[in-house]
This record gives C-alpha cells, sequence and structure tokens, in this order.
C-alpha cells in the first residue's frame, strides 16, 4: 500500500470548521476499526479542546459503519502513535509549532509509510518542501516529505509567491475547503 496524503486548505475559524468531504476521504479506504492518532501540536492553547472536539464530532458523523478508536498524541507518545495508527491527523494552527515538534523525529517519510496521513492548513505546510504564509508573507522550509511547494489559503488574486524557489518543483494551490489526495 501506498500512503495516502489528504490534503485540506484550511477554513476560516470564525465561519466553520472544516467540510465533511475531508472526513469522508480520509475515512474512504480504512478498514472497519479505524485507529486515529490526532495531531494538535500546532494548535494554540485556547483553541485545543474546541478543535478536538469539533474534529472527533465530523469524524463521527462521517465515520458510517466503522469504529473509530481515538489517541491523542504528545511528543513522548507521538512514534509508538504513529505505529498503532491508521490514519495520523495533522492539525492546523501555528506552523512553525507544529515543524519545531516533528523535527524532533528522524525519518518521517518512514514512520508515516502505508499510512493515511491527513493535514488541515499548517498540517499541510509541515509536509511540503517549501510552503507560504500567507498570513506573514513568508516563504519558509517544510520538513520534505512531499516533492512540491504549498500554498494553503490560496486565493487566485494571490500569483504564484513560491514561483523563483526551485521552479522545476510543482506548486500545490489549496483553495478555501478544497481536499487534495495524494499517493506515494
Amino acid at each position: 500500500m501506498k500512503t495516502k496524503f489528504v490534503l485540506h486548505r484550511g477554513f476560516n475559524k470564525e465561519k466553520e470548521f472544516i467540510q465533511d468531504g475531508f472526513f469522508q476521504e480520509i475515512l474512504k479506504d480504512t478498514p472497519r476499526n479505524v485507529k486515529i492518532l490526532l495531531v494538535y501540536f500546532a494548535e494554540l492553547k485556547e483553541y485545543l479542546q474546541l478543535r478536538i472536539k469539533q474534529c472527533k464530532r465530523q469524524f463521527n458523523n462521517n465515520k458510517g459503519l466503522k469504529n473509530l478508536e481515538f489517541k491523542m498524541a504528545s511528543e513522548e507518545n507521538f512514534l509508538g502513535g504513529c505505529a498503532w495508527a491508521d490514519v495520523i491527523f495533522l492539525s492546523g494552527g501555528r506552523t512553525v509549532n507544529l515543524i519545531e515538534s516533528l523535527k524532533k523525529f528522524k525519518n518521517l517519510r518512514e514512520i508515516f509509510k502505508d499510512k493515511i496521513i491527513a493535514g488541515d492548513s499548517a498540517g499541510v505546510n509541515v509536509l511540503g518542501r517549501f510552503f507560504y504564509s500567507k498570513k506573514t508573507k513568508e516563504i519558509s522550509e517544510g520538513l520534505k516529505i512531499l516533492p512540491f511547494k504549498i500554498i494553503v489559503h490560496y486565493t487566485d488574486d494571490m500569483g504564484n509567491p513560491l514561483s523563483e524557489i526551485e521552479p522545476n518543483l510543482e506548486t500545490l494551490f489549496l483553495h478555501e475547503y478544497e481536499t487534495v489526495v495524494r499517493h506515494y
């Protein structure tokens, strides 16, 4: 089995949470009993409990007849949690926080092998070679798990702020509420 990456552009936290299609795509290729590791290293503390509650609710609303088991990741249990999980959900929030936590683990590509890796916003940014932050207008390096450049929260009037960085690499533009699936 190839690793399946389900990438979501992010959402406007003031309007609503992520749409159901993202969760349906994550669960589409899973066994009847699904183990999901929730990685909230990027989320701001004041939103953490709300985001966990929203995420679990949407997974459960879209599970069909599947049985879901959740574990919360910490830096201490991350490797064991990844080995246990069918799905690893990298939540959005502050990309820099997520990168700082995940770069402590060597060979993430191997750790993620044959899993479903779902990322939302910051959880997508960390996977690419480079990413652009619409908020800070900065270009940064990701963890280089996926072979492309990434712009989440993309709007058509932005152009391509990553066009000068490794021009031979594909740029993945993720529009509002858009979900993209890639297998590697």
